[in-house]
Parts: structure tokens; C-alpha cells; sequence
């Protein structure tokens, strides 16, 4: 066992040990990922480093990191060597982009297959597939509402990091995005929600495919996300966001609050949103 465990040591001190470990972690445990955009702002920021979990949703099929070519054949069809369930309502994920798959991106789960979501203008609707009585024994009943005869959640997720942008009439956006073809929702025409009188319409409607995620970033208002380019599926997610090892902001400022920090305790602690707070909003969609 000495022997062994000698033979180990050696190995593992050798370079070329090194570099195998490392790829082993990076391919199964492990990766490092930097936020690029606002689209979570205020839960991550851009200039967060973070460390995220591939064991989370099973284990993605590896690949070389910044060539993001496959090592391993596909063996489930999936995109995983290993399948497990997939992300939960309300999880924070790290994804490719549907359409370019060399792409991360992170966003919140807001919806899994078979929901239904409804967006009006600053304010967000869920209906989980599970149903009515499913929706009166999970969610606070004030946030309870019938659109049309269905019962939705108005804002399921309560974390202080979601927020819109009085400044930003993300529906007129939409609008624009429809017209040219590149939005995933669907008009549609809501009685229990206010009139446009602008428009024949006052909502947008999307019914998540079965076994597919519907992803949405927390600074809604500045999100480039399913509500654009549809939802996620499966074979495309890579992993849950662990915690921050770095983090510094536009001025190359180092952000010590967040340093050694669980993503969980940044997105349920307000000490975190209000440091947010005071950088400045990021503009654009991301």
C-alpha cells in the first residue's frame, strides 16, 4: 500500500500528473466561470468569479475548456455521461446557449417542462404543470392570482436580487423583437391584466416543451433570455454556481465583501443586493 500510495504521490507531483488531475476536476467536478454580462445583476455581478458545481444536474460530457471540443463520444443522447434531475424552479444555472453551444450563460430557472409563464409589462407569471391545488399548498396565497380562468403566480421568487428597471419598457422591446422574428412568447391577450390600448395585446405567453428549462435573468429588464430564444433543454446544462473566489468591478476594484461567499448566501442575504445597488445599472440586454 506504501508502495501504492508512493507511486501516487509521484505522479501526481510530476507535470504531467498536474495537468491530468486538473483536467479530471475540470471535467467532473469543477469549473471556473466568470460572469460577463448584468443580466443577474443584482444577485452576480459582472466581474464575479465563481466556481461552479458540474455534479449538480449530473456530469456533463467533458470537454477540452476555452476549445470546447468534446473528449468522450455521447453515450445518452443527452449531453451527459451521467443523468440525474434536472434543475429546480427557481435555481440559478449555468447553461450553453441553445444556439451556440461553445457560449455560457447563467440564469434563473423560472419554469420547468410543461409550465406556463406569462410576461406583462414589469411582472411575471408562473403556472407550475402540477396544477391548481398543487399552486394553493406552495405559494403564498397573496401572490395567488386567476388570469383567464387559470391560476397563476405572480414573481414565485422572492430573492432581492430580481428586479426590474422603471427606466426600461421592456414590452415595447418585445414588441420590436417580435416584429423581427426573434422572440420565443407569443402575444396574447389577457382580460384580468390591464389594456393596451396601443396594441391588440397586453402579454406574452410561452408553455415550456416537456423536459426543457425556462431561463430568465434576474435584472429582467436587461436580460437576454428564454423570453428571446426559447428554453433550455436538458443537454444543455452544465452545472449550478457554487461560490465566488474573486470578484472586482469595472474600475478593477476588488469586491473583498464577496470573496470565499456561496452564491446561496449572496442571492438570500440583502447585505450583498444593497452592495449591488451602489454600482451603476448595466444597460442593454445581456
Amino acid at each position: 500500500m506504501k508502495k501504492f500510495l508512493g507511486k501516487l504521490y509521484d505522479f501526481s507531483s510530476s507535470w504531467t500528473g498536474t495537468v491530468i488531475i486538473v483536467l479530471l476536476v475540470i471535467f467532473f467536478v469543477v469549473q471556473a466561470f466568470v460572469i460577463p454580462s448584468g443580466s443577474m445583476k443584482n444577485t452576480l455581478l459582472i466581474g464575479d468569479h465563481l466556481f461552479v458545481k458540474k455534479f449538480s444536474y449530473g456530469i456533463p460530457t467533458p470537454r477540452i475548456p476555452w476549445l470546447e471540443v468534446k473528449v468522450m463520444p455521447e453515450l445518452n443522447g443527452n449531453g451527459h455521461l451521467i443523468t440525474a434531475d434536472g434543475p429546480k424552479r427557481g435555481d440559478i444555472v449555468v447553461f450553453r446557449y441553445p444556439y451556440d453551444d461553445k457560449i455560457h450563460y447563467v440564469k434563473r430557472n423560472f419554469a420547468i417542462g410543461e409550465d406556463e409563464v406569462v410576461f406583462s409589462e414589469k411582472q411575471t407569471f408562473l403556472r407550475p404543470h402540477e396544477g391548481d391545488e398543487y399552486i394553493r399548498a406552495n405559494y403564498d396565497q397573496n401572490d395567488i392570482v386567476e388570469l383567464d380562468g387559470k391560476l397563476f403566480v405572480k414573481e414565485p421568487y422572492k430573492f432581492s436580487g430580481v428586479h426590474y428597471d422603471e427606466n426600461v419598457n421592456m414590452f415595447e422591446q418585445m414588441i420590436y423583437y417580435l416584429n423581427a422574428g426573434k422572440l420565443a412568447m407569443k402575444p396574447l391577450r389577457v382580460s384580468s391584466l390591464a389594456p393596451n390600448d396601443k396594441y391588440g395585446f397586453n402579454a406574452f405567453y410561452f408553455k415550456v416543451p416537456k423536459d426543457e428549462y425556462f431561463m430568465m435573468g434576474d435584472n429582467r429588464d436587461h436580460s437576454n433570455d428564454s423570453r428571446f430564444w426559447g428554453s433550455v433543454r436538458y443537454e444543455h446544462i452544465v452545472g449550478k454556481p457554487w461560490f465566488i473566489y474573486f470578484s472586482w468591478d469595472s474600475d478593477y476594484r476588488i469586491r473583498w465583501e464577496r470573496i470565499g461567499r456561496f452564491v446561496d448566501t449572496v442571492q438570500n442575504d440583502d447585505k450583498f443586493i444593497n452592495f449591488a445597488l451602489k454600482e451603476n445599472e448595466v444597460d442593454g440586454l445581456h
